[in-house]
């Protein structure tokens, strides 16, 4: 029996911030980073290569957590600076013709209607085409910006985004499909008995609804999530229609993710078939194996030639300087992170500077290669995975990086009946349900 194809996204690692500035290949633009133009070029490979969406990752804080200073994170532009990626949805779409767009947006820095109504607005203009990447915000350094102290602790914050994700969905939903009458004669634009309040009162929002605009034309936009944590898992079974992983770094710990998700959610009265969880790969892809593998050996060593960097971003993750451990001594496992308890668990027990030498591998799977290898690869861990694709990324990538994979990786994949060859639907959710 042919192996049924899977589904490819692209991580924005890092958002809509700087990103080849530092590369082999950085492009004639360097100091116009805050243009979409590299987004551009990236998007058209993308819907050329038929991928089904890309999310556009986000925060909104200049970090501070390591050695207690921003320095860092701002002499290597890791975290920081960050557009707003709502704003990068439209240049998008005018470049593209399928491509699903799913910028994030956090629960903690935006009211349920503000999120409403801006997600509607954008899936009315892209004809169906908007996801949501749904985030609680864990540095506590945006939470300040926003008029806090400090973010609700951990579980907590998935009690508010349970219920500003059901407010959300009922805004989305409060005008009925066929509310919009467009009567000339009769001078009726819409039957106002289909058109109907909300009013909801929780524990953390009150909102009267309706959302003042029709129904967007998915209704509820898919809904994308990336919590590995116990409670997030739980919420993503609940919500997610794909879910971002790494899935633990080893084909048996993927299968087991996928597994606990399809579990949880049928338990919740869902169709597991109906949650897309993409798994994180980096591949590094050439003409023969040697060179992709010295490229990855140059990935490596900068790695390790910047492993402040890299502490940087340990801290920002997890809200701990890792500036105070020796880097040759095994993390405590007394560590707490009320941030992201999934990475901090990954790291217990290892020493700093193999957790940065880890870095260079990307979340554990090693994707490097001819195309015709690593093709092979991921043939095979979908096979014993038993779905649902990947989720590439690469953070500080660059134009030979769009073509390698999107012209190079992909085509090799669609050789092998693994990637679609053309879409079969207009609207995300349609693509994402096709298989």
């Amino acid at each position: 029996m042919a192996q049924r194809p899977f589904h490819l996204a692209w991580f924005l690692s890092q958002g809509y911030g700087p990103k080849s500035w530092r590369s082999a290949w950085p492009g004639s633009d360097v100091a116009r980073w805050m243009m979409p133009d590299l987004f551009l070029d990236l998007a058209r490979g993308m819907d050329r290569a038929c991928f089904d969406y890309m999310i556009i990752e986000d925060s909104s804080n200049v970090p501070y957590t390591y050695k207690g200073s921003h320095d860092t994170y701002l002499k290597y532009a890791a975290s920081a600076p960050k557009l707003d990626p709502a704003v990068l949805v439209p240049y998008l779409a005018q470049a593209t013709t399928h491509l699903g767009l799913v910028p994030t947006l956090s629960v903690s820095e935006y009211p349920p209607y503000l999120l409403a109504r801006l997600v509607n607005t954008l899936d009315h203009t892209t004809e169906g085409r908007m996801g949501w990447n749904c985030v609680t915000g864990s540095n506590d350094g945006a939470a300040q910006n926003y008029g806090r102290d400090k973010h609700y602790p951990h579980d907590e914050r998935y009690d508010v985004a349970d219920e500003f994700t059901d407010l959300v969905t009922r805004l989305w939903e409060a005008w009925e499909p066929d509310a919009v009458v467009l009567d000339r004669e009769n001078h009726l634009f819409a039957d106002g008995s289909k058109v109907h309040p909300v009013n909801h009162e929780g524990k953390y929002f009150k909102c009267r609804g309706p959302l003042n605009a029709p129904r967007s034309p998915q209704g509820r936009v898919p809904i994308c999530q990336a919590g590995g944590s116990p409670r997030g898992q739980e919420f993503a079974s609940r919500w997610a229609d794909t879910i971002i992983t790494e899935g633990g770094g080893s084909v048996a710990s993927m299968k087991a993710y996928r597994e606990g998700v399809r579990t949880r959610a049928s338990a919740l009265g869902r169709n597991p078939d109906d949650i897309k969880v993409l798994f994180l790969a980096h591949p590094i892809v050439d003409l023969t194996m040697d060179a992709a593998r010295e490229r990855q050996r140059q990935e490596q060593a900068t790695a390790e030639e910047h492993i402040d960097m890299q502490l940087s971003s340990m801290s920002r993750l997890t809200g701990i300087d890792f500036a105070q451990f020796d880097l040759d001594t095994p993390l405590p496992d007394t560590l707490t992170t009320n941030g992201h308890q999934s990475s901090l668990a990954k790291w217990i027990g290892k020493t700093p500077r193999a957790i940065v030498q880890s870095y260079a591998r990307k979340g554990g799977i090693d994707f490097t290669g001819t195309a015709d290898h690593v093709a092979g690869m991921m043939q095979d861990i979908m096979e014993e995975v038993g779905g649902d694709g990947f989720l590439i990324f690469n953070t500080y990538f660059d134009r030979r990086y769009v073509m390698e994979i999107c012209d190079g990786l992909v085509p090799e994949l669609q050789r092998r009946g693994l990637a679609r060859k053309a879409y079969a639907h207009k609207q995300l959710r349609d693509n994402l349900l096709e298989f």
